[in-house]
């Protein structure tokens, strides 16, 4: 009963370790045998021999159905990719002469991207001699940090960067 899988674990002949710790196909732990007489039992049972773990001393082998096991560790993995929110940066732009509405539509984006789990990076840019006000940028940004403090961490407080003005927040930990 030759069966031919994949490298990811050492499979019936394929395991050359002189002793190996046994667990059963029951989970019962068997003791100390040869791999050949481990193999010969799984063989009997119609299972297979795989290589749990190699790192202990002897390495620990159980007797089980591989392509039922390597599905449901396939399976786990998919459900931990799917559980993972990967957090991105989104980005909002403005400049500091901007009309109240406009400022409540950049306020909404931002609130909206918090909410989502995204972190925030706004962003002033300053043109010609806007330079020159740059302090009126950072109250600006100030106050969007103040209007955004339910739904968000101040990370990085509002900082000159060349000719723009950025400030990073993060969303609450919920």
């Amino acid at each position: 009963m030759k069966k031919k899988y994949d490298n990811e674990f050492l499979v019936n002949e394929s395991i050359v370790y002189p002793e190996i710790r046994l667990i059963g196909f029951s989970g019962k732990q068997l003791g100390i045998y040869s791999s050949s007489d481990a193999l010969k039992l799984a063989e009997e049972e119609g299972l297979d021999l795989v290589v749990i773990s190699d790192k202990s001393n002897p390495p620990v082998c159980k007797i089980i159905d591989y392509g039922k096991y390597k599905f449901s560790q396939e399976k786990k993995a998919k459900e931990v990719k799917r559980k993972q929110h990967n957090i991105s940066l989104k980005e909002v732009k403005m400049r500091y002469k901007i009309e109240d509405h406009d400022y409540k539509v950049r306020l909404n984006q931002a609130s909206r991207f918090l909410g989502s789990g995204d972190k925030v990076k706004a962003t002033i840019t300053l043109k010609g001699r806007e330079i020159q006000h740059a302090n009126l940028a950072i109250e600006l940004l100030n106050k969007m940090a103040t209007d955004l403090r339910e739904v968000s961490l101040l990370q990085q407080k509002p900082t000159k960067d060349g000719r723009n003005i950025i400030m990073i927040l993060n969303p609450h930990k919920k």
